[in-house]
């Protein structure tokens, strides 16, 4: 089977992550900015297009699963709706992230939007959760570090007669309910409707033609992912995978994330003329980092920015340490999790989004609280 498939994928995902990346920067598209809008100035709207984001994603999939294009139960990467819920590496992972993604200045995304358009300090964070990523994933750190005491705290939904973390599956099965594909997309379709009432419900959000447009483009992105690998061009893709005499990495049912792809970009950039480390994610994020420095360079927007002192740098390289490692831990970022794992309507995803909301806020109150103890 011709090769040709695989590039086809991975020039797919480089493409829609440049429009992402280009999108993003425009709009100034940012889950931590979004939060600390809503923590520090009681403004909703970039968090209202975060939602929005998770809407368009949700339809997506729904749409995807109800005409059989797509089935997510068969397998994703990471596993979203597998029966193992592991809630304390979802929690513990989330906090960690949402911490480290303040005091780094940005999620995943968003780094990689700053990197795009100059920042330095942004540069040094991917650096920093890049390689921490790389450990967690790569290395033994993750097994003896964090596995062998969260991996006894996990719940085996099959004990209790659930199939996986989905919802409408759970929903299902605590209420005697057969978790058919009509009850999945009942339970998803009020999901969505819910979010879609409380994002339009705001006028300055509606008139806001950047959030619309930024919440609308990471949406269907993710939805994209998703098509291209689990649909005609996804199982192509893994057929030609399974015939292959060097099999590439990561051939998966997927969509956008930005942890992972970090560790796996360095651990390609250790074996550089080893192509078969090139993968969905390493192309994601490059795609966004060059549609950032793309829109930079055409609007005159690209400025190189360094650390403002050394408690700056003190601040983002902790922030990047806990990204990485809380991001694998977590199984995904505000947007591997908070978009494309939301998408999928599975519990620990939004575990997972509650958690970095959590310990974002936190971190920004008690920011707020040492400022005003220093004044």
């Amino acid at each position: 089977m011709e090769s040709s498939i695989h590039y086809q994928i991975l020039g797919s995902v480089f493409a829609i992550a440049v429009i992402m990346g280009a999108v993003a920067n425009k709009t100034n598209f940012c889950t931590m900015g979004a939060v600390s809008d809503w923590v520090n100035m009681g403004d909703s709207g970039r968090f209202r297009s975060w939602l929005l984001a998770i809407a368009v994603a949700m339809a997506g999939v729904l749409a995807l699963e109800a005409t059989g294009t797509v089935n997510l139960n068969a397998g994703t990467f990471p596993p979203y709706r597998t029966e193992n819920f592991a809630w304390l590496r979802y929690l513990l992972g989330g906090l960690m992230f949402g911490v480290g993604m303040t005091l780094g200045s940005g999620c995943g995304n968003k780094t990689l939007i700053r990197v795009g358009g100059g920042n330095l300090k942004s540069l040094v964070v991917l650096a920093i959760a890049s390689v921490c990523a790389y450990l967690m994933l790569w290395t033994e750190l993750f097994d003896k570090g964090f596995n062998s005491w969260i991996a006894p705290t996990s719940v085996s939904l099959a004990k209790y007669g659930i199939r996986n973390q989905e919802l409408s599956t759970i929903i299902g099965g605590a209420v005697g309910v057969s978790a058919s594909p009509g009850f999945h997309l009942a339970v998803g379709a009020v999901f969505v409707g819910a979010l879609l009432v409380y994002v339009f419900k705001s006028k300055d959000f509606r008139e806001s033609f950047d959030n619309l447009l930024g919440g609308s483009v990471v949406g269907l992105a993710v939805v994209a992912g998703w098509y291209i690998t689990g649909g005609p061009m996804g199982q192509a893709w893994k057929d030609w995978a399974e015939m292959a005499t060097d099999v590439p990495s990561r051939v998966a049912v997927q969509s956008y994330t930005f942890i992972s792809p970090m560790g796996d970009t360095v651990r390609y950039l250790m074996s550089p003329t080893t192509l078969t480390f090139i993968n969905f994610g390493v192309m994601a994020l490059a795609g966004v980092i060059f549609g950032s420095f793309l829109y930079a360079v055409f609007t005159r927007r690209f400025r190189i920015e360094w650390f403002a002192n050394g408690k700056d740098f003190v601040n983002h390289a902790a922030g990047g340490v806990l990204m990485g490692v809380g991001g694998v831990l977590s199984m995904g970022c505000t947007i591997g999790q908070g978009v494309t794992g939301f998408s999928t309507l599975a519990l620990g995803s939004i575990l997972a989004f509650l958690s970095i909301l959590i310990g974002s806020a936190a971190t920004m109150k008690y920011q707020y609280w040492r400022m005003m103890q220093e004044a």
